[in-house]
């Protein structure tokens, strides 16, 4: 555990590499052979991006601390949004792979507060979590 933290410390590019070698292994079952470093590039190509916004969403609400990300953005939104519930639906629509405006077009369309959602929004900074992956095809 790291100081002040009660939650192991964790790396995206540990962690991601894992799930891509799983995709690997997965992927290559079904083919009923080795699908090889070619399958880790697919992985990084089409699952990069949602497995990295998932875990930034995991840090800023204080479920994992991944050390990639900074320090002070750990469980930022716990500490600002005491109160659940909107923040838990726009949690879910960025999950998904919403972005931005399309949770203020939500928003917009369910006459929630925009202002709010806005504020929400800026504390979650999804577009703060983008990282290039550090592992490739031929670390497989």
């Amino acid at each position: 555990m790291v100081t002040g933290f009660p939650v192991d410390v964790c790396s995206v590019y540990v962690e991601g590499k894992i799930e891509a070698l799983r995709y690997k292994w997965i992927a290559s079952e079904k083919a009923q052979r080795d699908l090889g470093p070619p399958a880790i590039n697919h992985w990084i190509q089409n699952h990069w991006h949602e497995y990295l916004r998932a875990r930034w969403l995991e840090h800023v609400q204080g479920k994992r601390y991944w050390m990639e990300f900074e320090r002070n953005s750990f469980g930022v939104l716990e500490k600002q949004f005491p109160d659940p519930l909107l923040l838990d639906r726009i949690v879910d629509r960025l999950k998904a792979g919403q972005e931005n405006l399309d949770v203020i077009q939500w928003a917009l369309s369910w006459s929630v507060s925009v202002d709010r959602v806005i504020e929400i929004l800026e504390a979650v900074d999804v577009n703060s979590c983008r990282l290039s992956c550090r592992f490739s095809e031929s670390d497989s």
